[in-house]
């Protein structure tokens, strides 16, 4: 979709319209109806799908499936509203040929493509769908639109079989899913904007399920950029969007400047509505008044240190509860069970009982940065995705849990229900879970007497490697380490636990063997359906040159797509990208 601007001009973004009605074609000529092997059908009606009709008997009746499943796709789309996330790197090329990072854009919002694509952004930006364009403040500068990223999710608001041409490829895999590769080219009469490229059509209900290319355009008016757009099977019938990859390496504009950029949209939180249900009400359960008792073990009013504690753990309940009914926060899972032995760890090698629980919860977003929420620690999925070893690991809990061992300062406003009566779009400004810079020395200085004492106190120096890594990137990936709702592990000069990074070793870029981070997407799985979270278990790939290191890089998505085997079925495919 387009996605910049060009000099001073104004270009408005091309927006969906409403879902129109079927095409009502003419058969096609002869010559364009080569029948192909016959398709087998679905084995399960889609939800929302029509009657049973038998299997098609030509490429023309393939494509007037296609077409139909693509327009339930849209109306589908529109009682949806998950959350949409680009994370954008500019690169530049390096004397010796390779490319680097240059700068970084990061955009976080809600997709709603009820009346067009409506977005509330989430970081103080506009919004995915303002109608809208930025006044550009120089000539022929470049300015990135989000919403161009997030219309890249579908193919043509407009999909009808009169405005393009359809090539047969051949059968293909994808995963699991065996697929028909149809290449798509708008007819010579077909208005600007119209899709450009491959589709890949899973071969029972003829979903769309991959597609690659760009769109059309007028010379010298119109800017499209090239995308490739991954959609999930989540539920019984339903393919939704879950990764669009974006890049251009050479793209030419203004008078001598090119474009060279990668980008990762990601998108999620497609059913909170369902994951936030009180479960307590589905069934309810009346005792008669006689057999309600008391169950705590003493009847007696809380201390004044008890009372204390339940007040900052009610706080703390509060504002998780919320992160996770808005989209950002994961549900409880087996990532939050590896944090976990993590900390305890910590808390078992040091002789450390804090009288209560800690939790640890994973933060959906890309940006790096881990917080704590009174006894409950945060990590995103951006920094678990890059963290190399397990020591390094332990590093971020260790200076998280530091602060909960010393008592620093949680805010108990929350306690207060009302304070969560906000927007979602005002989250980044409503919860705010940092520390004094004085307590973010001491919890540095904590966090390295943990280690010292840990399991971990041996492989510290892959711990000092990352610190040296990100601070040597830090200059060129600002909005990445950039916190949104705690501190940042490099500010300025300022560096989180700098002093581990006297037992790193030299870094060295050309060592193959040398990981100092990895790129972005290649641990954590996340699932756009219910926004659980798990660890990949894709095998560990041998380099051949110190480029695959890429570390904090952008990198391609190649999900390994699966179909859900049982109609109805409630059990989400996980579905994770490779990076590598």
């Amino acid at each position: 979709m387009r996605i910049f601007q060009l000099g001073s001009l104004w270009f408005v973004l091309l927006l969906f319209v409403a879902l129109p009605a079927l095409s009502q074609d003419q058969p096609s000529s002869p010559s364009s109806r080569a029948v192909i092997e016959a398709v087998p059908p679905a084995q399960s009606q889609s939800q929302g799908a029509a009657a049973y009709s038998p299997p098609p008997t030509s490429f023309n009746d393939v494509i007037d499936r296609v077409v139909q499943r693509e327009h339930f796709f849209i109306a589908q789309m529109r009682h949806l509203h998950p959350m949409v996330e680009t994370y954008l790197q500019n690169l530049k090329t390096d004397r010796s040929g390779n490319d680097v990072i240059a700068k970084d854009n990061y955009f976080l919002g809600r997709l709603d493509m009820n009346d067009g694509p409506e977005d509330t952004s989430f970081i103080g930006q506009p919004g995915f769908g303002r109608r809208m364009a930025n006044r550009l403040t120089g000539l022929y500068a470049m300015h990135f639109l989000p919403l161009g990223f997030a219309q890249m999710v579908v193919l043509d608001p407009d999909f009808q079989k009169r405005s393009y041409n359809f090539n047969f490829v051949r059968r293909e895999f994808l995963g699991e899913v065996r697929c028909l590769v149809i290449d798509v080219e708008p007819k010579k009469d077909a208005s600007p904007g119209r899709f450009i490229g491959r589709i890949w059509v899973e071969d029972q209900d003829y979903n769309i399920v991959r597609f690659n290319g760009t769109y059309s355009s007028r010379p010298g008016t119109d800017f499209y950029l090239h995308f490739d757009t991954w959609r999930l099977n989540l539920r019984s019938g339903m393919w939704v969007p879950a990764y669009v990859y974006s890049e251009e390496s050479d793209y030419k504009y203004g008078l001598a400047k090119s474009l060279h950029f990668r980008a990762q949209t990601r998108l999620w939180g497609y059913d909170l509505k369902t994951l936030n249900k009180n479960s307590e009400f589905t069934q309810i359960l009346v005792d008669s008044p006689q057999s309600v008792k008391d169950q705590s073990e003493v009847e007696a009013d809380a201390t004044p240190v008890v009372a204390e504690r339940l007040w900052e753990r009610q706080a703390e309940d509060n504002a998780v509860e919320r992160l996770q009914k808005i989209g950002l926060l994961a549900p409880v899972g087996e990532v939050d069970k590896v944090l976990q032995t993590v900390v305890n760890n910590l808390l078992v090698t040091n002789n450390i009982d804090l009288q209560s629980d800690i939790h640890c919860r994973v933060l959906l977003t890309s940006p790096l940065e881990s917080f704590t929420i009174g006894h409950t620690i945060v990590i995103s999925r951006g920094l678990l995705d890059v963290l190399p070893d397990e020591a390094s690991l332990a590093m971020v809990m260790a200076h998280e849990l530091s602060h909960i061992v010393l008592g620093h300062k949680f805010d108990t406003k929350l306690a207060f229900n009302d304070r969560m009566f906000f927007p979602d779009e005002d989250s980044f400004q409503r919860f705010d879970f940092r520390h004094r810079s004085a307590d973010e020395e001491a919890a540095d200085t904590k966090a390295v007497e943990l280690l010292k004492n840990s399991p971990y106190k041996d492989k510290l120096g892959s711990a000092g490697l990352f610190l040296t890594a990100l601070h040597q990137y830090a200059p060129d990936l600002p909005n990445l380490i950039r916190p949104h709702m705690g501190n940042g592990l490099a500010q300025g000069k300022s560096l989180r636990m700098s002093a581990l990074l006297a037992s790193a070793p030299q870094l060295d870029p050309k060592r193959p063997d040398q990981i100092a981070a990895l790129p972005l997407g290649g641990r954590i799985k996340l699932d756009p359906w219910t926004d659980q979270v798990e660890l990949s278990k894709a095998k560990p790939v041998a380099l051949t040159s110190a480029r695959e290191k890429m570390p904090f890089e952008i990198t391609p998505f190649f999900p390994y797509l699966t179909r859900l085997s049982v109609p109805g079925n409630e059990k989400v495919a996980l579905t994770a990208p490779v990076s590598k």
